[in-house]
């Protein structure tokens, strides 16, 4: 590639690309958007997709895959990009709904340090500039772009969007977006735009949500009072209001099936879906059996996955209390289970004894381990919240969640069911040495 001939000290391959990125920025956050404008502008890369950002709490992964499995089904070129990753880099950039390979992220790495100069970037921004110029490349019909945290200063949120949809609003990263849900609501109606759809997903948004859109001039869209769904054990209906200019004619949508994502939660961000489709359909036609379709097909690893086999084993990344809550109802719903074995990993900067009283009452056994990094919490430290969040259970630590899954698997019986969560790195590590034990 021209940029690894005119500089032969850069790496020619992704995972050297990667180490170079954690070595010279490491996984540091740090939210602004004029270092990444900035490199975007002199990179000069430019795409005519419709654009579509989705932020949120909660929820964001799994509108991503619906928005890219219904448009897919539509017979659109689609460019998703989403983190953090599971087990590869290339999980983050997809096209047509499919991973793109080392040599496309390799040269948009390149791409970026050539135009970057002595601008520093994070590793996220890096990787979101990146998969950026992997699209004007590929040029997709459409581009779907997953918040990193927050949304106002985010490194996506440089990228002007024709439709942005909020999942939901709730405590979570308050080191940097504030310690209110008010003040979190700000950051993520950051992504709304003048004169464009903002769908929020959540029935009760912060006030500073719906000012925000107001005062930037974005179409607002809330659950439940302009769209929503309801439904039985068999099948599901959408309706929303007719817009613009003022709330119209009741439109409805009926017998859709549920979606292929498991959850009760999922008719949420399913209804969030389709309302924003419904306000691009002038530019993007979506017939409701490509709906149908997208929904039923989709697929999300990590969001209350249930995996086949007995025990039952369920990876959730679910790492606030919000998360936590809607993954303790999604267990109370699967049926009868003697005992659950609970294997949790968590980041010392998350609520652990908001998730562990949220999760208390399902679990009969905590196996806690270690995550790495400066922000993973060490097993010991983790037993001490969960003693003083809970009585409930037996305690043990481990040194990594593979050990603690495979303690797990050794000692739960057969109609017992394991859950994994806390973390993407928990599920990582199980879902890594679940992929080692089959080879």
């Amino acid at each position: 590639m021209a940029e690894q001939m005119l500089n032969p000290m850069l790496p020619a391959s992704l995972d050297g690309w990667l180490a170079l990125l954690e070595a010279r920025h490491g996984q540091r956050i740090e939210l602004g958007l004029e270092r990444v404008a900035a490199v975007r502008d002199r990179m000069a890369v430019a795409s005519e997709a419709v654009v579509i950002t989705v932020g949120g709490t909660n929820g964001k992964g799994s509108c991503c895959a619906m928005l890219e499995g219904i448009l897919l089904a539509a017979g659109y070129r689609v460019g998703c990009y989403t983190s953090p990753h599971l087990l590869r880099y290339n999980e983050r950039v997809r096209v047509d709904g499919r991973e793109v390979g080392d040599e496309l992220l390799v040269a948009g790495f390149a791409a970026v340090e050539a135009a970057r100069g002595d601008t520093p970037l994070t590793y996220f921004e890096h990787g979101t500039l990146a998969a950026w110029h992997v699209f004007s490349s590929e040029r997709p019909d459409v581009i779907v772009l997953e918040v990193g945290l927050g949304g106002r200063l985010d490194a996506v949120n440089v990228f002007d969007s024709d439709c942005a949809l909020v999942t939901s609003v709730a405590m979570d990263h308050m080191d940097y977006l504030g310690d209110t849900r008010e003040a979190i609501g700000r950051e993520k109606a950051g992504i709304f735009r003048s004169g464009c759809p903002a769908i929020c997903g959540d029935p009760q948004p912060p006030e500073t949500l719906v000012e925000h859109a107001a005062a930037v001039g974005a179409e607002l869209w809330i659950s439940g009072r302009d769209f929503g769904f309801g439904g039985d054990r068999q099948q599901w209906g959408y309706w929303r209001y007719e817009r613009p200019p003022a709330r119209g004619e009741l439109v409805k949508r009926g017998g859709l099936a549920y979606p292929a994502l498991r959850g009760a939660n999922q008719l949420l961000n399913a209804s969030a879906v389709i309302t924003a489709l419904e306000c691009l359909r002038a530019r993007l036609p979506v017939s409701m059996q490509h709906i149908r379709q997208g929904l039923m097909l989709v697929e999300v690893p990590g969001r209350f996955q249930v995996l086949p086999g007995r025990p039952s084993v369920v990876l959730d990344v679910a790492h606030n209390p919000q998360a936590a809550g809607v993954l303790a109802d999604n267990l109370g719903n699967m049926g009868f289970y003697p005992e659950t074995w609970a294997v949790l990993g968590m980041l010392g900067d998350k609520d652990v004894g908001g998730v562990v009283a949220l999760m208390a009452g399902r679990v009969d056994h905590w196996l806690l381990a270690d995550l790495p990094g400066p922000r993973g919490l060490r097993a010991d430290a983790l037993a001490e919240l969960v003693r003083a969040t809970t009585d409930k259970g037996d305690i043990r630590c481990f040194a990594s969640p593979a050990e603690a899954f495979a303690a797990a698997q050794k000692e739960a019986a057969e109609g017992d069911r394991i859950v994994a969560f806390g973390s993407f790195l928990t599920v990582a590590d199980v879902l890594s040495a679940i992929k080692a034990a089959r080879h």
